[in-house]
């Protein structure tokens, strides 16, 4: 079959996958999901399922935070009519399990067999105001709950489905908002919380910048390719062949049935940026071949032959590079580096089948006539050449120095990560959520399981004293603002049945008291606050309450330390406990991510080792190529520990992406040198040779490469931000390290003499 109807076939048959493709990738929706965060096959996992199938899950609320007009309290009857009122409308909205304002708490008392809630809020009554504002202050559980201690704001919580999606989230919020418009709130004077409002946000911020890094990335790749090609076909080719792979990795995540959520909305990006490498080579050693007279078939033929064994390679290990980061118990970070991976091979497979064919159909190209003054890439490349090998020592020196000093500083990176880490401190979210942890009791859930000891229930009088001890250790030692539990349920019973006054909300003082009170327990069991706090038969039970986000290195200490509290003074033959709890998953995370990253990397190290084994059969290559792509990530880590920067889920990705990319341009390198060296006898005529070839090529990608994560900088999302601006460091301390140590770190371990090295370079072509 003739070479042009084979690219022509060829073609018919790659638009018919890219059809295919494009309808898969157009089944894909958008997704934040806060629960594909936790740490996926963990037995806390599983335990923490258990626990709120039973009592419900632990973020299921929306925090709705108010503030009174300037220069007065909540307590004005003005305000708490419109209070009562916004609480009514959400109350009967959908979705809505149940609402707890300061206009719904009540007092309740017991008299005769039924239950009266007195109200501690009258708004219709201005006359009781003083009276109400000092029982409230008064009550345990309003003020810092419901009420701020400043009497500046108060806090509507209303519970809603468990796990709730996006669009109903969006219409529930959506209507909140209007009618706190209706009520005449200004926008400033409300602050919303909770997973739902994170889930909102995010996915729509992941829409907008999607399209923006895309949008940045097209303009900023077309640009550096005009610029190093300076033909259409030059800019349009490895755009259509990039732009295909991306099809066809989102077409697979469709037909996978997998969402785009905070981690693969960077596919597109990633692909986009680090599919061009294999592009760059061919063309740029096709238009070598043709620029030395050679014919369009040759030429090609030339380029593929040349290129493939380096692009297979660095395809290779730049995808094992993401499928390393399958090693995470992170559902989005598994996905990431599942899809990234295939699509990186993808994008091999496209060029050198799409763009050959393309290259085959279109005529021959004009090139361009080079400078005739020492401006050629042969001319820079061949002076850069031999200035590095002429202060080799000034070079070695200098990336010591820097090596220790990186490795010093990176030991200060830690672990840490808060609930909404990835948002920047000034975004209305986070400033939101700030809110309520400055006025209230805060976001972050605690859960703390109850387990009365076999011949107990939860009702037990020794195991209501023995929760007391664990919720007053809870508020003065571990930093918890609001506490409920079924001791919370007992004391409202007591207080209830005596009167509803204020000092008799405590345990009873005998099992008898107790008897008497627990025939009552069923009327306050079907009261929204009480009713997730025990089983009915009260097997088990559940301490319940929010704090600020600490953060995870924090949060563990704390742990540690109610640990040992729990293990000293709670008697595990009357009641067990255990931590449970989103929060408490979260913070697993932090301890498999050292892990996950060591073993990422690992698998990555050995990888290519092997790799450059069976290429050169030498252990001192393997050390030439080791070496060059492990500084700059310690460089990188180095920063990371100046500028303080912590180990997060989102940056802990860096180091093994980095690594598989890095090692791109090493592996094309001495993929050429392979090649070179049957030509040449000569170790340093091959080096030079093989510098001046594939010099062009491992700038022009590293500057693709680091153009393209760089437009990363500029989302909103912390995590983002830091992963284009480490990588893009990364790529470009690693181009640096590639046309410096590389050659002389060859040289060096191939013993060449220093009089060869320093014979002047000749520019080729130049």
């Amino acid at each position: 079959m003739p070479l042009r109807r084979l690219s022509y076939t060829l073609l018919v048959a790659l638009g018919l996958v890219t059809g295919l493709a494009l309808f898969f990738a157009a089944q894909l929706r958008f997704n934040y999901n806060f629960n594909d965060f936790y740490p996926a096959g963990d037995p806390d996992l599983d335990y923490y399922l258990t626990y709120s199938e039973q009592f419900g899950n632990d973020n299921d609320y929306v925090l709705l935070g108010l503030e009174a007009p300037e220069g007065r309290t909540v307590f004005e009857p003005g305000f708490l009519t419109r209070l009562d009122s916004l609480t009514r409308f959400i109350g009967g909205r959908r979705h809505v399990v149940s609402v707890t304002s300061p206009t719904t708490a009540s007092n309740p008392v017991v008299e005769g067999l039924g239950v009266f809630n007195i109200p501690y809020l009258h708004p219709q009554e201005p006359q009781r105001r003083a009276q109400d504002s000092a029982l409230v202050y008064r009550t345990p559980g309003l003020v810092g709950n419901l009420i701020s201690r400043d009497a500046r704001a108060v806090t509507i919580l209303f519970q809603t489905a468990p796990n709730l999606s996006k669009p109903p989230g969006d219409s529930l919020l959506a209507a909140v908002r209007q009618e706190l418009q209706r009520q005449g709130f200004a926008e400033a004077s409300y602050h919303l919380a909770g997973k739902l409002v994170a889930q909102s946000v995010f996915v729509d911020r992941l829409q907008r910048e999607l399209v923006v890094f895309m949008s940045l990335s097209v303009v900023l790749v077309t640009g550096l390719l005009w610029l190093t090609f300076r033909t259409w076909w030059g800019v349009v080719l490895p755009l259509v062949v990039v732009l295909g792979a991306i099809v066809w990795g989102l077409g697979l995540m469709g037909a996978c049935g997998v969402s785009i959520d905070l981690m693969t909305a960077l596919l597109p990006v990633m692909l986009f940026v680090v599919g061009m490498s294999d592009t760059i080579h061919i063309i740029t050693r096709y238009v070598t071949e043709l620029g030395y007279g050679a014919g369009k078939r040759a030429a090609l033929l030339v380029a593929l032959r040349e290129s493939a064994f380096g692009s297979g390679l660095s395809a290779l290990t730049t995808s094992i590079g993401f499928f390393t980061l399958m090693t995470s118990t992170i559902r989005p970070i598994y996905n990431f580096g599942l899809f990234t991976g295939i699509s990186v091979l993808l994008t091999f497979v496209l060029s050198f089948t799409l763009l050959p064919a393309m290259l085959v159909l279109l005529r021959r190209p004009q090139l361009r006539v080079p400078r005739r003054q020492g401006h050629s890439w042969d001319g820079v490349l061949g002076r850069l050449f031999r200035v590095v090998l002429a202060r080799r020592h000034w070079v070695v020196g200098i990336s010591a120095v820097v090596l220790v000093a990186s490795v010093a500083s990176a030991s200060r990176i830690r672990i840490n990560s808060a609930l909404l880490d990835d948002l920047s401190k000034d975004d209305p979210v986070k400033l939101d959520f700030a809110f309520f942890e400055r006025q209230f009791a805060g976001v972050r859930p605690f859960e703390l399981n109850l387990q009365p000891a076999p011949g107990h229930t939860i009702y037990d009088l020794e195991v209501l004293r023995q929760t007391e001890q664990i919720e007053n250790y809870l508020r003065r030692t571990y930093g918890l603002n609001f506490v409920a539990s079924p001791v919370t349920l007992v004391k409202s019973v007591r207080k209830a049945l005596n009167g509803g006054l204020l000092e008799e909300y405590r345990l009873p003082g005998s099992q008898a008291e107790l008897q008497r009170l627990l025939r009552k327990v069923k009327l306050f069991r079907q009261r929204p606050e009480f009713r997730p706090l025990a089983l009915p038969d009260g097997s088990r039970g559940r301490l319940t309450g929010r704090m600020p986000d600490v953060g995870s290195v924090r949060a563990e200490r704390l742990n540690a330390g109610l640990r040992r509290f729990l293990q000293a003074e709670i008697n595990p033959q009357v009641l067990q406990t255990r931590l449970t709890g989103s929060a408490n998953l979260i913070d697993k995370n932090n301890a498999t991510l050292t892990r996950n990253m060591i073993t990422g990397m690992s698998i990555d190290i050995v990888m290519v080792t092997l790799i450059v084994l069976a290429l050169f059969r030498s252990l001192r290559m393997t050390l030439v190529v080791l070496v060059p792509n492990l500084v700059p990530i310690l460089i990188v880590a180095g920063v990371m520990g100046a500028a303080g920067v912590h180990m997060k889920v989102s940056t802990s990705i860096i180091f093994t992406i980095a690594f598989g990319i890095a090692v791109d341009d090493t592996i094309h390198f001495i993929s050429k040198l392979k090649l070179t060296l049957l030509e040449e006898p000569s170790l340093f005529r091959a080096v030079r040779k093989t510098y001046l070839m594939a010099g062009k090529a491992v700038i022009v990608t590293s500057l693709i490469l680091v153009g393209g994560f760089s437009t990363l900088i500029f989302s909103s999302f912390d995590g983002t931000f830091y992963v284009g601006l480490l990588i893009g460091l990364t790529l470009l301390f690693g181009v640096v390290a590639e046309l410096t140590l590389l050659p002389i770190l060859i040289l060096w371990f191939y013993r060449h003499k220093p009089a060869e090295i320093r014979q002047p370079v000749p520019a080729l072509g130049g």
